[in-house]
């Protein structure tokens, strides 16, 4: 039976388990709720309820108080919410997801004061993983491993816990209570010591398994992500005068290194798709799609997609541009609920763990694969440009371009006057959309409020009366004005950027980065971009924005390699490891070869030294060998100084001394033929000696050597050199 005479301030160890269990227990749905937080999708008013009820369950259990709900108010409150989940999914969040998530985090909230027997705690702990697992789909960022490690280390803390108290309420017999004051702050620091050491154990071998087993897909999770036009600010459709405002974000859309740019000397448009047919307020893309045959290189994009008729076509293109430039360049996706690819114009090939590519009229190029979300891939594009006076000669545009690219809807005759006014002096279709372009962005201001109240022509309202607007209004009004001239255009919305993460030499394109601009058609040269949207001024990053990058890297980083992580990083990762294991082996057979040459010119020098001054060196050596003999003897030296110590002074360190004198006086006996077995204690040795005589002297010592070696007695121990002559004697007699 376990004692109760304790001390007034001594805590038991069985009340200090639990109450560590509780806090435990109350941290681990902390962190699952802040995992949850994290990912960004959850509204503010369930983090404000959910946030504020777990913050008064911490302060209760500061307060050493315990509230819980009765069962006759949970049943009630649980079959009510129920009624609410129906209303929640049908007219307030519309959203399975979202609707489950709230049905979850009530639970918990009410399970959290409603605390009573083991399976609530139990039932509780699986409510925080679910958060953590809902967590896990509605994100891919890196700040999910944070938190997940931090809930990886509360949850070992609670199991450890939950299996003391059931190891402690289940044993027959208990064991005695300590009179420690401090015994309950020793568990802590015990846990505390052990729970890290347990969690960067599991965290070691999760991941041993995670980049060693065969990887069969491409990283999975981060297509149960879901983006939407607002989120990723790239939308397949332009619709002016949209009553509200644009959403901004700075959530990254993805990344793109470029081969051999470490500086981001590019300022490249981001090709999504190209929109052809405008009804006066919006702009779509009802083109033919054509299906990409995957080949041993990669899916080849057709030459059409520029707007050229043959292959020799794009060649001759290509041959007379300024600046012929090819470019090979990676990008990393981040989930945002598009299946279009982007691409630098114009893209020649693309390579991916794709099974089969589409590509539409417009030069659009989409994934058909619908279990597979875009994630990452790899492009070669000629982003060369023809030079102007080559533009400037191109003519006799093709029949069937008019019926795709010159088709406009009535407009405010004030539109056309005002095209041909800005192009009055221009004699060529290049320089009239020099023209235009230059016009719009040096007479029109961009800003991203949109009118507060729907307009009849949002066109022409851009154009005549609010004079500002963002790049729909720009590109929408530059595209019509070309058709209003008798040139062939389109609007491409897609994304441009000029930020660059010299950390990892990748561009950082963002939501907020989402455009849209013009593409005019010059015959014998293609589809010819033109962005008439004032630019902004793009710095470097500075200050909190140049710390903002390294969490970038980290973001990145986490994205590639742990949640698209596949085969093919495998294959990448293996050939790494033994890329280096080779460097490592040949560095060290070279720094073996190089010590080797030292060596032997150290020893030629130095015999070439002892027969010049053999005395000398006879002493040098004479010397090292005493040296070298001490060395490797200095444990027993040691331990012969130490022994004379304990026997000149033995009442110093009487458990040395004892322990000393004993092993002497058993050797002693011994080799008088009177051995004591491994297994035999002193006493019973004492009681094995058949000399009687013998036996009482070893009995003296013995008693001498068990005070002074576990009662640490001084005295006991100057006694045990005069009782070992004792036995001595007794041998001889």
């Amino acid at each position: 039976m376990p004692q109760t005479n304790l001390q007034p301030d001594v805590i038991p160890l069985s009340q200090a388990i639990n109450k560590y269990f509780d806090l435990s227990v109350y941290l681990l749905v902390l962190m699952g709720f802040g995992t949850l937080a994290s990912t960004g999708v959850l509204d503010w008013p369930a983090i404000l309820l959910v946030g504020s009820a777990l913050a008064v369950r911490g302060y209760i259990l500061a307060e050493r108080r315990r509230i819980v709900f009765s069962e006759r108010w949970t049943t009630p409150l649980t079959i009510a919410y129920f009624i609410f989940y129906a209303g929640d999914y049908f007219l307030l969040s519309r959203s399975f997801l979202t609707a489950t998530v709230h049905l979850v985090l009530f639970a918990v909230v009410v399970r959290t004061f409603s605390l009573r027997r083991d399976r609530d705690y139990t039932t509780l702990a699986i409510l925080a993983f679910l958060m953590v697992l809902a967590s896990a789909v509605l994100t891919v960022d890196s700040v999910f491993l944070f938190f997940f490690a931090g809930f990886t280390l509360m949850a070992v803390a609670t199991f450890v816990l939950m299996e003391m108290r059931r190891s402690g309420r289940a044993a027959s017999f208990q064991a005695r209570h300590s009179q420690d004051a401090h015994e309950h702050r020793h568990l802590a620091f015990s846990l505390a010591r052990m729970t890290p050491a347990l969690v960067l154990m599991i965290l070691a071998g999760a991941a041993v398994v995670f980049f060693l087993l065969p990887r069969m897909s491409a990283g999975y999770l981060g297509g149960y992500s879901f983006g939407t036009d607002i989120s990723s600010g790239f939308s397949d459709r332009v619709q002016l005068g949209q009553i509200g405002q644009i959403q901004q974000s700075d959530a990254v859309v993805m990344h793109i290194q470029i081969d051999g740019d470490q500086h981001g000397q590019h300022a490249l448009h981001w090709r999504g798709v190209a929109l052809a047919n405008f009804d006066g307020k919006n702009w779509s893309n009802p083109q033919a799609t054509y299906v990409i045959q995957r080949q041993a290189d990669g899916f080849t994009i057709p030459f059409f997609s520029q707007g050229l008729a043959t292959p020799s076509a794009v060649s001759t293109r290509t041959a007379l541009a300024k600046a012929p430039t090819f470019i090979h360049y990676r990008v990393l996706m981040e989930p945002i609920g598009t299946n279009v690819f982007f691409l630098a114009p114009w893209a020649r090939r693309v390579k991916g763990a794709y099974r089969a590519l589409q590509i539409d009229s417009g030069g659009a190029v989409s994934d058909m694969d619908t279990q597979r979300a875009v994630s990452i891939y790899e492009a070669d594009s000629d982003i060369s440009s023809p030079a102007p006076e080559q533009l400037r000669a191109a003519k006799d545009i093709p029949p069937q371009f008019a019926v795709s690219y010159l088709q406009f809807p009535p407009l405010d005759s004030r539109i056309s006057r005002l095209a041909a006014q800005i192009t009055a002096s221009a004699s060529n279709n290049y320089d009239k959309a020099v023209a235009l372009e230059r016009y719009l962005q040096s007479h029109y201001g961009y800003t991203l409020q949109l009118p507060r109240s729907p307009v009849a022509d949002p066109l022409a309202n851009f154009l005549f009366e609010r004079k500002q607007g963002h790049c729909e209004y720009f590109a929408s009004s530059m595209a019509v004005m070309l058709r209003t001239l008798r040139i062939p255009s389109r609007v491409v919305n897609g994304f441009r950027s000029d930020e660059f993460n010299d950390l990892t030499g990748n561009y950082v394109v963002r939501a907020k980065d989402a455009h849209s601009w013009v593409e005019a058609y010059f015959p014998g040269y293609g589809w010819i971009t033109f962005d008439p949207t004032p630019g902004g001024t793009v710095g470097s990053p500075q200050g909190w924005g140049r710390a903002m990058l390294y969490l970038d890297a980290a973001t990145s980083f986490w994205r590639e390699w742990v949640i698209s992580y596949d085969s093919s990083h495998q294959y990448i990762l293996g050939r790494s490891v033994v890329s280096g294991t080779r460097g490592s082996w040949e560095r060290a057979r070279m720094w073996a070869r190089l010590r080797y040459a030292r060596l032997m010119g150290l020893a030629r020098k130095s015999q070439r030294a002892v027969e010049h001054s053999p005395r000398g060196w006879l002493g040098v050596s004479v010397a090292v060998a005493v040296l070298l003999l001490v060395v490797a003897n200095a444990a027993r030296i040691a331990r012969m100084i130490r022994t004379g110590r304990l026997r000149a002074h033995p009442e110093r360190s009487p458990d040395q001394a004892a322990v000393m004198w004993y092993e002497r006086m058993s050797r002693y006996l011994a080799r008088r033929g009177v051995q004591k077995t491994t297994t035999q204690t002193a006493q019973e040795f004492v009681r094995a000696i058949e000399d009687g005589r013998l036996r009482t002297q070893v009995a003296r010592f013995t008693d001498a050597y068990e005070s002074a070696r576990f009662g640490n007695s001084p005295d006991d121990a100057l006694r045990l050199p005069e009782l070992y002559g004792e036995v001595e004697a007794a041998t001889k007699k």
